[in-house]
């Protein structure tokens, strides 16, 4: 081990982290124990891969990195749950009233 080797960063800065199997799982448990699960692809931006975020009846949300926009279709079809392109359609007004509602507590 170099003198220097316990100050480097585990990735290198400037690579974005891809998402993995516990990002998928997250979700998979998260979408399994609530219900009204809809899904919001958000694309891939300079300082973020493609994320998705899942809503439930009530508002409250979760985001992930996702493989792509594929890997979201994927992932909506097996959780059998709709899908929207946050881009377009926005986010629910139910998600923006559950984030209000929890800074308030």
């Amino acid at each position: 081990m170099g003198l220097f080797d316990r100050f480097r960063r585990k990735q290198r800065p400037g690579v974005l982290r891809s998402a993995t199997s516990t990002d998928t799982g997250h979700l998979e448990q998260w979408a399994g124990a609530r219900r009204g699960v809809e899904a919001y692809v958000e694309p891939k931006t300079t300082v973020t891969e493609t994320t998705i975020v899942l809503v439930a009846h009530d508002g409250e949300w979760t985001r992930r990195r996702i493989d792509g926009t594929d890997g979201a279709k994927r992932l909506a079809k097996k959780l059998a749950i709709p899908i929207y392109d946050a881009g377009i359609v926005g986010y629910p007004k139910r998600m923006r009233e559950y984030s209000r509602r929890k800074n308030q507590a």
